[in-house]
């Protein structure tokens, strides 16, 4: 897999919590990883039950290892773009102290906030600088770096933003950088994977986002279907849950020994609500159909994971990994 996995999705389609289980599954093959957030919503380390994540590099969880491999470590960092304009000013300026001054003096603020592109340069450099990372042997100190990015209506241009500011700066350390991040955002060393659920909405915004990262010729990966839940009804019952049974219902409930099937027993109020809701399951089957056939057409491999019926803590992240390491291995 690309040494550079960008997670990105739709808000509520659990981008983080894909983002976190992907960098669990490859730790479990043995793999270093290093989890990147870049909107500063401390989600990840909710995730962990950690702490806020500061800006370094900290040991976030431990993966063990399957199949008799041995587990890996799961390395986290919160990219600060203050903190990551005074590390650019230090290695390509030397300003050291100087640019601590201009920090308290509000410039380095003023200047996220107003340069076009410049904090999204900053936050994309950061990555991609432990992408490229080596130690004293020359081997990667992180075979693996998972970014949990920005939402799909903004992914493209967050990664693409180096462009412009290649094209606006011809030369010098600005320009040098832009192109070296933006060397490794388009090489096969990245994936770009979106996050969706079977809905309209989010499909046809992965779609709409699948698009635009191809025109800008960033390489997109897969797409992670989450939050799947299970079908409860054979193919004969949905196809006549639509129906009006509602004799046949209660005759059966009858017999089942829920009450017997004289008017205004418990059989017959038991009616209504099993037929709503079955009708109602059958149409979101319907409804995930027609979105996975959307979904087919993009021609991108697709993994899938489980509605968790009592929400992601540590326990059920670990599940997820688990579960989309199965899928990576048997591809």
């Amino acid at each position: 897999m690309s040494r550079l996995q960008v997670v990105s999705g739709k808000g509520g389609t659990g981008k983080t919590t894909v983002a976190a289980a992907l960098a669990l599954a490859l730790a479990r093959e043995g793999k270093r990883t290093l989890l990147v957030e870049v909107e500063g919503r401390q989600g990840l380390a909710q995730l962990f039950g950690a702490e806020a994540l500061p800006y370094e590099e900290r040991k976030i969880a431990v993966a063990p290892g399957g199949g008799g491999e041995a587990g890996g470590e799961v390395f986290a960092l919160a990219i600060d773009a203050e903190r990551a304009l005074l590390d650019y000013l230090q290695m390509f300026y030397k300003l050291g102290s100087a640019g601590r001054a201009l920090k308290k003096l509000g410039a380095i603020d003023f200047a996220t906030t107003i340069a076009p592109g410049l904090r999204d340069v900053l936050l994309t450099g950061k990555a991609c600088e432990a992408v490229r990372r080596k130690d004293k042997a020359g081997r990667y100190v992180y075979d693996h770096v998972i970014m949990d990015a920005p939402p799909t209506g903004r992914i493209t241009r967050f990664l693409n933003v180096n462009d412009e500011v290649a094209g606006l700066a011809r030369f010098g350390p600005i320009h040098n950088q832009a192109q070296a991040v933006m060397k490794v955002l388009k090489s096969p060393e990245t994936a770009v994977h979106l996050v969706t659920l079977l809905e309209e909405m989010p499909v046809q915004e992965t779609a709409d986002g699948i698009e635009e990262l191809r025109e800008a010729g960033l390489p997109v990966g897969r797409v992670v279907v989450n939050m799947v839940r299970p079908h409860h009804l054979d193919e004969d019952t949905l196809r006549t849950a639509a129906g009006d049974h509602r004799a046949e219902v209660a005759r059966a409930l009858s017999r089942a020994g829920l009450g017997g099937a004289r008017r205004g027993g418990l059989a017959e109020r038991l009616v209504e609500p099993l037929l709503t809701q079955a009708a109602e399951h059958a149409g979101r089957v319907e409804l995930e159909r027609a979105q996975r056939t959307v979904l087919a057409g993009l021609d991108l491999p697709t993994y899938e994971l489980p509605l968790l019926g009592a929400g992601v803590d540590l326990a059920g992240l670990y599940e997820l990994a688990k579960d989309l390491r199965k899928q990576t291995v048997a591809e």
